[in-house]
């Protein structure tokens, strides 16, 4: 994982410090390897270093099956968290195939009726959605919002809920031994060539909502790189 500050994400090489560096796990392909770090991390940071998750805690996902979410639904289930998560009626088994035990549709019902005395709540949506949020934390829950809108917020709990991944080496390997084991799987939602990566950050790129969007040379699309998720010509 790269500096989250640098600039050239659509290079084809890149330098970057040994500390942010790992080696590939076996059995995935570079496309899959690539969906992993940033949004890896995030969910690492945000459940271990912000909220201190614990064996039998309550956490609330928003997102669960984003990019993010699929990922903080997988390693709070592996660490023994009760993992509730919001997602759509179309994705709601999904994340609960990584993981979580409850599954709350917000479009059908507000997700307040659903979880109550939650210990920790990651949110990835901001918003409406952090505010009504923090009705849910049991006293003395932990909140994370990795939402960017949420940076410059006023309200001081959410500038302090507020987070930013950066690169550690010691925990992407973590990550990547629990990938190994198979305790761990990357999602990636769509695979787009160079030529349409201007599509992919306009939100111009059909998607299932699940995972990573990637952005790949030709090359690695023709190769067959891909082991799941789905191409878009």
């Amino acid at each position: 994982m790269n500096d989250w500050f640098s600039d050239g994400a659509m290079a084809e090489f890149c330098t970057a410090p040994a500390s942010a560096v790992v080696r590939k796990p076996g059995g995935i392909g570079h496309i899959e390897a690539a969906s992993l770090p940033i949004s890896a991390l995030t969910a690492w940071q945000g459940l271990f270093d912000r909220t201190r998750l614990q064996a039998g805690d309550r956490v609330l996902v928003h997102g669960g099956a984003g990019a993010v979410g699929c990922f903080v639904v997988q390693l709070a289930h592996v660490h023994g968290a009760h993992v509730v998560a919001t997602a759509s009626a179309a994705n709601a088994e999904f994340v609960k195939s990584l993981g979580a035990q409850e599954v709350i549709d917000y479009r059908e019902q507000p997700f307040e009726k659903a979880a109550a005395g939650m210990d920790i709540v990651f949110d990835t949506v901001g918003g409406e959605t952090l505010r009504r949020s923090w009705h849910v934390l049991k006293p003395g829950g932990r909140m994370v919002t990795i939402a960017s809108g949420e940076e410059g917020a006023t309200d001081e709990r959410a500038k302090r809920a507020f987070m930013l991944v950066t690169p550690d080496r010691r925990q992407l390997a973590a990550v990547a031994d629990l990938l190994k084991r198979g305790q761990v799987q990357t999602v990636v939602d769509t695979v787009v060539p160079l030529s349409r990566a201007p599509d992919a950050f306009a939100g111009k790129v059909p998607r299932r909502g699940r995972g990573k969007v990637v952005v790949a040379i030709e090359e690695a699309i023709r190769t067959g790189a891909l082991q799941n998720g789905t191409l878009e010509e």
